[in-house]
């Protein structure tokens, strides 16, 4: 609705007419909320769903560890650990539910940032079922390699027993494995990016293995990051070259 003030003001020269256009305030309201990429965020949400339902579970979880008692907090953790008594007990259940904690509540702000970094983009490129089987692959392959050395190394006595009862919980071991699988969704060109990604995510998670106090979820992060560089049978471009086929090669000509 546009209201016209239409006033004349006299003077020693013809009329002057001069109008006076009011925007309403509702008007004025609902223009500047268009404007706000409130469309753009949830199009990024509904897109990536894995990802944010993920966070929500993760943000729920942190919230009661931030609240309760610390005896509470260490059973928690200690229950829904994937050491090796869990383990021996309780496999599925502690694979699963140890993917749903973080140890620290004051680190999910710097686990909602990489989820929007790194989850979030390969959910939209894979697809969300891809996308969750490259986690669970990375995030169980992961435990199972670095508990087993866990395992040895308590049997010859080079680990306390202690560490069959440790923490080992949280979500670094599929995103590992997503940054690995990253390589293969980044653009082509300029073609050495690919390969500078590759190494710089090969010497992040493989230089902790080099250092005297290394530990077994160093170990972990490594495997991880190598099972997603494995996972490249799920990316589009894996199921783009089946879809065409073996490229047929064009018969040469005889000549004598």
């Amino acid at each position: 609705m546009v209201v016209d003030d239409t006033s004349y003001e006299p003077g020693p020269g013809p009329t002057t007419k001069r109008r006076r256009v009011t925007l309403p305030l509702r008007d004025a309201a609902r223009s500047g909320v268009r404007r706000l990429p409130v469309r753009s965020v949830v199009s990024w949400v509904r897109s990536t769903p894995g990802t944010h339902i993920w966070l929500l579970i993760l943000a729920v979880n942190s919230g009661i560890l931030a609240v309760v008692s610390p005896t509470a907090r260490s059973f928690l953790l200690h229950h829904n650990s994937t050491n090796l008594m869990e383990l021996s007990t309780h496999p599925v259940r502690v694979l699963v539910l140890s993917a749903l904690w973080i140890e620290s509540p004051s680190g999910f702000a710097i686990y909602f940032a990489f989820y929007e970094l790194v989850h979030a983009p390969a959910e939209r490129r894979l697809g969300t079922a891809r996308w969750l089987v490259v986690v669970a692959v990375a995030h169980i392959g992961a435990t199972l390699i670095s508990q087993r050395a866990v395992l040895m190394g308590i049997r010859d006595n080079r680990l306390p027993r202690s560490l069959a009862h440790t923490v080992d919980i949280g979500v670094s071991y599929g995103l590992a494995g997503v940054v690995g699988v990253l390589t293969y969704l980044l653009p082509r060109r300029p073609w050495p990016l690919r390969w500078l990604y590759a190494a710089a995510a090969l010497g992040f998670f493989g230089y902790p293995l080099l250092s005297g106090d290394r530990t077994f979820t160093d170990l972990g992060h490594f495997s991880a990051v190598l099972i997603g560089f494995a996972c490249y049978a799920l990316t589009p471009a894996a199921r783009q070259a089946d879809a065409q086929g073996p490229r047929r090669s064009r018969p040469r000509r005889w000549r004598p």
